[in-house]
Order: structure tokens, then C-alpha cells, then sequence
């Protein structure tokens, strides 16, 4: 079952999207996550997430300044006990830049914190390693059971069985392929060494 929800959410603003959206998180256990373009909303930096909230649009600025709290807040969860998070990333959302060269250098600093943590595991799928499947889009699994799909306007909700089990084989194909622990910091030194880079060109 496709339920567009999430769509109506933004008649109440960013704010009121992100704390639905926080709310649906705690009331989750088990969360696992696959990102193709941008970073996940728990792992995001806070200047990272003003930008990520709007996803391009034309907002009321004080909304977004509110939703991105809101989001940042709920990040909380990622050290709570008895709860597990998994997220997979392809390295083209790592590499998507939003906003500055500085501020991706802030993100990947983040995202080597997490994945330090015991009950999150953090992988990203090098773009040298061959992809076993076309990352068309995002998802984030709760508990098994519903699996939502974030787009533009709103986000698509599936609850059907079949969906959430081809989501769930997805998921597990790009998990084989991503890096991870000591390899994945590896990595993401790598990438932040080019953003150093890109910065001094942009300097220059």
C-alpha cells in the first residue's frame, strides 16, 4: 500500500515534517537506511541539514532554521540503548556538495564519529567497486514493517510486504559491496583530502 501522507505534512511547514518524521524514528527500534545522493537526516551536520531541509525550494527561512533544529534534535536516538541503525551510502552522496567545501569537511568528520559507535553501522560503497544494482533512490526500513522513500514533495510510505522485501534485498546487495570500520575512515579521509583540495582551487 502507497500512502502520500508525508505529502500533507508540508502544508504544516518543515518543522511540522521534521517532527513527524522524528516521532516515526523514536517510536523505531531497528532503522536501517541506503542514501544514493545526499546524507542521511540523522547523520547530518547542522549546517548540513539547514540546506538539506529545504532540498532546493523556496522557503520561509525561519521554518527551515526550525525544521533543521528539529532534525539535529532528534539525532539524540543514536545513543540510546537497545536500539540498532544501519546505513549504507553510496559515495556519491558522500561527495554531493550542498553548500561549501568546508562544510563537507565538517560532514565527514561526523559521519567518522558515528560510525564509531557501537549499535550504528556505517558503510559506504566505493564508487571503484562495481554497484549490484542502479541506486535510483533512497529509502530508510523501520522495524521491517514500513519503508519510506523521500522525494521533493513528500515523502512515499510502502507497507506492502512485497515492497518492503525488495527494499530489504536491496539494502543488504549495497551492505556486501560498502566499506566499513578502519577502511571506511580510510575512505573518507580520501574524500576529504579532495574537498581540501577543491577548496584551494575555489580559493584561488
Amino acid at each position: 500500500m502507497r500512502l502520500r501522507d508525508e505529502v500533507s505534512r508540508l502544508k504544516g511547514g518543515l518543522a511540522g515534517r521534521e517532527s513527524a518524521n522524528a516521532a516515526r524514528v523514536r517510536s523505531s527500534k531497528w532503522l536501517a537506511v541506503f542514501s544514493s545522493a545526499m546524507i542521511p537526516a540523522l547523520l547530518q551536520t547542522a549546517e548540513y541539514a539547514r540546506l538539506a531541509v529545504a532540498l532546493g525550494r523556496d522557503v520561509d527561512e525561519d521554518d527551515a532554521a526550525k525544521a533543521a533544529a528539529v532534525r539535529v534534535d532528534a539525532q539524540a536516538v543514536l545513543f540510546e540503548e537497545g536500539r540498532r541503525f544501519a546505513f549504507v551510502l553510496a559515495e556519491g552522496a558522500v561527495r554531493t556538495w550542498p553548500g561549501s567545501p568546508s562544510l563537507m569537511l565538517a560532514q565527514l568528520d561526523r559521519l567518522a564519529q558515528v560510525s564509531t559507535l557501537p549499535h550504528v553501522r556505517l558503510g559506504v560503497v566505493p564508487w571503484k567497486t562495481e554497484a549490484p544494482a542502479f541506486p535510483l533512490h533512497g529509502f530508510s526500513i523501520f522495524d521491517g514493517s514500513v519503508s519510506v522513500v523521500e522525494s521533493l514533495t513528500g515523502d512515499l510510505t510502502l507497507t506492502e510486504a512485497a515492497e518492503i522485501g525488495a527494499h530489504e534485498e536491496a539494502f543488504e546487495a549495497f551492505a556486501g559491496a560498502a566499506v566499513y570500520g578502519d577502511e571506511l575512515r580510510a575512505l573518507l579521509g580520501e574524500i576529504a583530502a579532495d574537498f581540501r583540495e577543491l577548496a584551494k582551487q575555489l580559493d584561488n
